[in-house]
């Protein structure tokens, strides 16, 4: 008797059973890749904000930045809110980059005080200097 294709052998049930697994599982996959490189930029966005002392400097942006990478990181975990996850990444890059260049422009504004004082002191040492 000549098998057909009503009598399957087990193990080519076993192999069609794992290709459809296998693209099932791979369309959630290819969405959490997609999500990746928005998170990737915001965790990224993040760590250079406080390698510029964001938390002294500014605190509240970096802390928002932090709450939406959290969101973000927590959308794209999720099912129902995975679609959210690259605007709330992009949130959280926008808040970490501006928490980062207002500390750097505190930084900066902070340097130009203390070289204004020595200018004004050199200019002191000078003047009297010439009235003698």
């Amino acid at each position: 008797m000549h098998p057909s294709f009503a009598q399957f052998r087990r193990s080519l049930c076993v192999a069609v059973g794992a290709s459809a697994l296998m693209v099932a599982l791979a369309a959630p996959l290819h969405a959490q890749v997609a999500a990746a490189p928005e998170l990737v930029a915001a965790q990224q966005a993040v760590n250079r904000a406080d390698q510029a002392d964001a938390d002294q400097y500014a605190s509240e942006l970096l802390g928002s930045a932090r709450t939406a990478l959290e969101q973000a990181q927590a959308a794209a975990a999720s099912r129902r809110d995975r679609k959210l996850a690259p605007g709330l990444a992009l949130r959280a890059t926008v808040d970490a980059d501006l928490a980062r260049a207002r500390s750097e422009e505190a930084v900066a504004n902070a340097r130009l005080q203390q070289r204004r004082q020595e200018i004004g002191e050199l200019q002191r040492t000078l003047d009297e200097g010439a009235t003698r």
